[in-house]
């Protein structure tokens, strides 16, 4: 095992945070549209202290430590405590700073990265300062009860502790510590069994009356003891396909009271509802959260579908599932936005033109949806976002079954774009490219969202046979992509993608949407759409590709080398990506290890832009069809060993990428941690509250989005309960 960076498990006091603005579209709204705005984003924050329950064991208390000294002291009081205490002030610094990225991240774990972050000062520094702060005069026992059950966890970097991930590959909150692989599969073959998803379910093993019981949860606002329309809930003697008999108990009530809070605010912001489609949206929301039902979630999102053209977008639940170590229970995020009129325009016309385009993807029609679902497709500017990260797109709902036959929806999240691009420091590049990186960034990154979002996720269809035994394809007719052979595999009942692809699923899809969003970028139709012609249009797709290349290179640092995982899926399917540019040879790429400016060990990434057009865009469109095929005929077994390959990180063969990450690691820059705006109710109007971005500001923030104690009990009540299935993990 390699000697422990601790570098790589702190933020760095210089880590810029960045307000996302969004107060012109906000003034736009008209007063009702404010109120409809204000209690979804009530609902979605309510609901966001979810992702610390989902996060690890001891986020929940660092979380109300934090807000408990926070609300009694300003940052600016507590720097002065700080200053009469034995803290210098960069370790004041580092002690906001990591606050600033646990608020940012709700967790301590980055979202981006599933890393763990601790603080960079001594642990008896930062217990005797926190002794001297109101909040621990004012309650002293409380604090010190807050305290002594995180203090361990809130710094240690045991090898499990480092990364999340499954029993001995890292921590995880979506299972008891006590469950490893072969219990997830159980748990997935019951829950197939039964048509039951697992978007919105922890799992938990535990003994009861001499034997091993499986307790599948689901996130509701109501308990066991509350009448229910789900027929499923109760207690199950289930045999496996290998013969084990386990029992299963099926039960809600995960994170009730916190959804009954996001219930209660869905309940109000329908009386703001623009029309009776987002009305019904928000009734079947509320039955989800209520009941625990994702079949109710999949009816709000057919009316979220239905709303076209919103003023003031929403999606919420169980959405991704990223974070979760098998890859199929949903981190909750809520989000509520504001379109951008002038850039919703570009994107309505590539939606419009979708059709023409779908066709110069690298696969037959027969691996093509039937129809394709025009969905909206808008630019956002983000009023809320409650989720432990924030992208720059979307594509919803991950349905499968809905994404196949009725369609989805494609957002960009504009005010997201625009603050990520921004004073970046560009690394790897010589001077020419660096230039034109910085100059087209924002340009060919809206390009490359737009492509990757709505053709990238949008695309394909999955070969399914149903349980009349009917296929949604020929089977006569339609040929493997490779072999020219009859398909001999496709999704059986109740399977789906994430499913069948489980932990591989998200990385597979995103690098599937990543080599979409390249490949369509050499069309000048469309970068016509975006307003590209001639020479500009040139530059466009050569720093897409450029910015590709390097963020694959700038991807090992999400790679683990003592147990060989990727921390993040984007992050894997831009090294993959390449990989397979590398290995089209001719030197379309080449990374070369340097000396830079300063002395140290460098990397320069070279593009040949000549060979975009031919040698890259055959690269790219063979890989491609293959990442299809085996995603269409749920070839998990092909799709797997394909993309573990190009996956790997090795010194044994050029441009060595094992020796590489270091010096990756050594550049590495801070991420951006976004401030993001409150809204409160005046005597006749809806109030926007902007931040300063900084960490006072963002602090801040949190104080006044969460300004009392009610939900600090609900979570905390929560949390302890959970304590039992979390030990110590050592004694695991």
């Amino acid at each position: 095992m390699s000697k422990l960076d601790k570098s790589r498990f702190l933020i760095p006091n210089d880590s810029p945070v960045v307000l996302l603005k969004c107060q012109s579209a906000f003034n736009n709204l008209t007063n009702k549209e404010k109120l409809y705005a204000h209690y979804l984003s009530r609902a979605d924050w309510c609901g966001s202290l979810i992702c610390l329950l989902q996060t690890s064991p001891e986020s929940p208390g660092i979380y109300l430590l934090l807000l408990r000294i926070f609300r009694r002291q300003s940052v600016e009081e507590l720097r002065i405590l700080a200053t009469q205490s034995c803290l210098t002030d960069s370790e004041f610094q580092s002690f906001l700073i990591y606050s600033t990225a646990f608020l940012g991240n709700l967790g301590n774990y980055k979202s981006f990265g599933d890393t763990k972050f601790i603080p960079d000062l001594p642990q008896a520094k930062l217990e005797d300062f926190i002794k001297r702060t109101d909040a621990y005069k004012n309650d002293a026992s409380g604090i010190q009860k807050l305290w002594d059950s995180v203090k361990d966890r809130l710094y240690s970097l045991s090898p499990r502790e480092q990364t999340l991930g499954l029993r001995e590959k890292g921590i995880t909150t979506y299972f008891s510590f006590n469950c490893d692989i072969s219990d997830a599969e159980i748990a997935q073959e019951f829950l197939t069994s039964k048509q039951l998803s697992a978007y919105n379910t922890r799992l938990f093993k535990y003994r009861e009356n001499g034997d091993d019981v499986y307790e599948i949860r689901l996130a509701s606002a109501k308990t066991n003891d509350e009448k229910h329309s789900l027929p499923v809930f109760g207690t199950y003697d289930f045999t496996t396909k290998d013969s084990k008999n386990v029992k299963v108990k099926v039960t809600r009530g995960d994170y009730g009271p916190l959804l009954q809070l996001v219930v209660d605010n869905l309940e109000q912001a329908k009386l703001h509802a623009a029309n009776d489609t987002e009305a019904k949206m928000l009734d079947k929301y509320i039955e989800s959260f209520s009941e625990g039902s994702v079949d109710a979630h999949k009816d709000a999102s057919r009316f979220w579908i239905q709303n076209k053209g919103p003023i003031i977008e929403l999606y919420i639940g169980f959405i991704e599932s990223y974070r979760d170590p098998f890859g199929v229970r949903g981190e909750y995020e809520g989000f509520v936005a504001m379109v951008n009129k002038e850039t919703t325009k570009r994107l309505s016309e590539l939606v419009d033109r979708a059709e023409h385009f779908l066709p110069l993807l690298p696969w037959t029609s027969a691996y093509e949806k039937d129809k394709f679902q025009r969905p909206d497709f808008t630019s956002l500017d983000v009023l809320t976002f409650g989720s432990s990260g924030i992208p720059a797109g979307i594509n919803i709902p991950n349905y499968d079954d809905i994404r196949q036959t009725e369609g989805f929806k494609n957002v960009s999240l504009g005010n997201v774009l625009s603050s990520v691009l921004k004073d970046s420091k560009i690394t790897f590049l010589g001077e020419k490219d660096e230039e034109l990186l910085r100059k087209l960034a924002a340009a060919s990154f809206e390009v490359q969202v737009g492509l990757h979002e709505l053709l990238g996720h949008g695309s394909g269809k999955l070969f399914q046979k149903d349980a009349s035994g009917k296929y949604n394809f020929d089977t006569e007719n339609v040929k493997n992509l490779e072999t020219g052979q009859p398909i001999t595999s496709w999704y059986e009942p109740g399977e789906e993608y994430t499913s069948k692809f489980r932990a591989l699923s998200s990385s597979y899809e995103e690098c599937r949407a990543e080599c979409v969003g390249i490949f369509l970028c050499l069309s000048s139709e469309i970068l016509r759409i975006f307003g590209h012609h001639g020479r500009e249009a040139d530059d466009i797709i050569y720093t897409n590709w450029l910015n590709m290349v390097r963020s694959g290179l700038m991807s090992l640092e999400f790679f683990s080398p003592d147990n060989q995982t990727w921390g993040q899926a984007h992050c894997q399917a831009r090294f993959v990506i390449l990989r397979v540019l590398l290995k089209a040879e001719e030197n379309l790429v080449t990374v070369t290890r340097t000396t830079g400016s300063d002395g140290q060990p460098d990397i320069l990434i070279k593009l040949d832009r000549s060979k975009i057009n031919t040698v890259g865009k055959t690269a790219i469109g063979n890989f491609l069809k293959k990442l299809q095929l085996y995603k269409s005929t749920a070839d998990f077994a092909s799709g797997k060993e394909m993309f573990d390959r190009l996956s790997n990180v090795n010194d044994h063969e050029p441009p060595h990428f094992l020796s590489l990450r270091t010096i990756v690691l050594q550049r590495r820059q801070p991420r951006k941690i976004f401030v993001q705006c409150n809204t409160t109710l005046g005597e006749n109007d809806v109030l926007l509250h902007e931040y300063e971005a900084s960490a006072a500001g963002l602090i801040q923030s949190f104080v006044e989005r969460f300004p009392d104690g009610k939900t600090d009990a609900y979570l905390e009540d929560l949390w302890r309960k959970d304590m039992k299935h979390f030990p110590d993990v050592a004694t695991a």
